[in-house]
């Protein structure tokens, strides 16, 4: 039952703060533009939107930095309640928000200043989860246990995109654009009180109970980090700029993109995300335990060689009807992404030494992660300029893919290091054997 309840603690808020963050995204397209950033030009207002959307991304490092200070010299389970209130209470501030024509420029402006919080609060959320899983992970099965909170993305996708799509259907646009819209994001609270309930009643993880005990706790995490790690941290980052752009497109702009510019309708494109998405929640805990036995590097170099190659072939079908979308989002998004995806977090922890794991492997991927957040923007600009061409898109994303596979070639095969330092290395085995 402990083992349960510490892999549903780490899914839960996962799940709840990625509902929150992409919930925004969702919104951005369908909404945002509109009510928030009313422009002459929709192009213009698209651009303007997806401008916060990408300041949520660039304020992660930051989140990074503070929540990884605390991850790390006060324990994870602190920093993780943290994280949760700062996203809900973001989230359902969002949903009480007056619009441009209500009270004028302060709209996008204090919806700028909450997006920044939901950064801030998501920097510091997906590497505590991932901490939490990995750190109670009985021996053999770390890849198993690190994919689970990796399942917070899909869950959390489609329960805000399925939230919008279910609202939309029951109301007309005039109903959804007025009042509709608020709805998921007002229930996020509820989401937020449950997560912090089962959050409150787990223990520290036994790696940070273990450093604390034997006083190896960095006085200044992010310095110590730079200091004994700094390649480790470069190294996350480069492996995740190739799939993070793949990443947010799939998962974000899709939705503008087979809208605005394919002419598909909201229904088509939701129904799409939502596929990929649910073909995910079969795929990551699968190759999460595969990984346990043919290792992460080498289910890496696979995931981006396909998304190397199917580039600009999926960018050339998704524009041949809604079935090719279809399917293509369940192959890129659903099987191939996901299957990269749910090595990540096992394999970053992995790069780290216990007393600077949660500043390292969160800082790494939250960097990226701020450099593939203003995709959008650049996507959009490209659109405008050349029409949604399967070459200009697809050599886009062949790109960073290049980065990432060279790094991943040049990343040891962790499988078998230890996640605690070596002077207490025996805890592990200790532990595995009383759970």
């Amino acid at each position: 039952m402990k083992k349960i309840r510490i892999l549903f603690a780490s899914l839960s808020g996962s799940v709840i703060e990625w509902y929150d963050f992409y919930l925004y995204g969702t919104a951005t397209g369908l909404v945002f533009s509109f009510l928030f950033f009313p422009s002459h030009d929709p192009a213009v207002g698209l651009l303007l939107s997806f401008a916060t959307f990408g300041i949520g991304y660039a304020a992660r490092p930051i989140g990074s930095i503070i929540f990884g200070h605390f991850g790390d010299k006060m324990g994870r389970k602190a920093a993780l309640i943290f994280t949760l209130i700062g996203m809900g209470g973001s989230s359902f501030l969002i949903g009480l928000l007056p619009t441009y024509e209500q009270i004028g420029i302060w709209a996008p402006i204090i919806l700028v200043l909450l997006r920044l919080i939901q950064g801030i609060s998501l920097g510091g959320e997906w590497g505590g989860a991932v901490l939490l899983a990995t750190e109670y992970a009985p021996k053999g099965l770390r890849g198993l246990y690190g994919s689970i909170p990796q399942l917070g993305v899909p869950i959390g996708l489609v329960l805000g995109s399925l939230s919008l799509t279910v609202i939309s259907y029951f109301t007309s646009d005039t109903q959804f654009l007025a009042w509709g819209w608020r709805i998921p994001f007002l229930f996020s609270v509820v989401l937020i009180g449950l997560a912090l309930w089962i959050r409150s009643g787990i223990e520290e993880t036994p790696a940070f109970k273990q450093q604390k005990e034997a006083g190896a706790i960095a006085k200044i995490p992010f310095l110590e980090t730079f200091k004994t790690n700094w390649k480790s941290v470069l190294h996350a980052i480069g492996l995740k700029i190739g799939d993070g752009f793949f990443n947010v497109f799939l998962m974000s702009f899709i939705l503008s993109y087979s809208t605005v510019y394919l002419g598909y309708s909201n229904q088509v494109a939701l129904t799409a995300l939502t596929i990929g998405c649910a073909t995910m929640i079969i795929t990551i805990p699968v190759v999460g335990y595969l990984s346990d036995y043919i290792g992460r590097k080498l289910i890496y170099i696979v995931g981006l060689i396909l998304l190397f190659i199917l580039s600009i072939p999926y960018f050339s079908l998704v524009d041949e009807g809604a079935s090719w979308l279809y399917i293509m989002q369940g192959v890129m998004l659903g099987i191939i992404w996901a299957s990269i995806f749910a090595t990540q977090g096992t394999l970053f922890s992995e790069l780290f030494p216990a007393k600077v794991r949660y500043t390292g492997l969160s800082f790494g991927y939250q960097v990226a992660a701020a450099i593939v957040g203003f995709g959008p923007m650049i996507w959009t600009t490209m659109a405008e300029s050349f029409g949604p061409s399967p070459w200009v898109f697809g050599g886009f994303m062949m790109g960073g893919i290049i980065l990432s596979l060279i790094l991943s070639l040049l990343v040891p095969d962790t499988r078998k290091r230890s996640l605690y330092d070596h002077h207490i290395e025996t805890a592990e085995n200790n532990f595995s054997i009383k759970m």
